[in-house]
């Protein structure tokens, strides 16, 4: 049996797509990170959505923080999760543990620019898209 296939993605069966999302390599499981931009970065940057990356300021807007802002602290390509500063949870011993948040729950508010070319080359991408 196939481990992946991009034909799954095409396919109309709920089955299939959930077995594209679970068996994609990192490379396209990079692709499912993406968020969507505030309204202002949308038109400062002339896009809608960009991947999220460590040091990506957001706003989350589903869920019990709906509302919160933080840095994003880690994001985790296996799980298809991210994990923002002050965004936590209690566990049963009393330690903190941060809450992971889909990227689809999430809108960016501030880029880490450390990466000069990140703008370009999706500004570019979907202009050719």
């Amino acid at each position: 049996m196939k481990e992946f296939s991009k034909e799954w993605k095409s396919s109309s069966k709920p089955k299939k797509q959930v077995k594209y999302a679970a068996n994609a390599p990192f490379h396209i499981r990079h692709k499912f990170m993406t968020a969507k931009v505030s309204d202002e970065m949308a038109k400062k940057h002339g896009l809608k959505r960009i991947a999220v990356r460590k040091g990506d300021k957001v706003k989350i807007a589903r869920g019990q923080f709906r509302g919160k802002s933080g840095k994003v602290n880690r994001v985790d390509l296996s799980y298809i999760k991210i994990y923002v500063d002050g965004i936590d949870r209690n566990k049963t011993e009393g330690a903190k543990a941060f809450y992971p948040i889909h990227p689809s729950n999430v809108i960016i508010t501030e880029l880490n620019m450390e990466d000069k070319r990140r703008i370009k080359k999706k500004a570019k991408n979907e202009k050719q898209a």
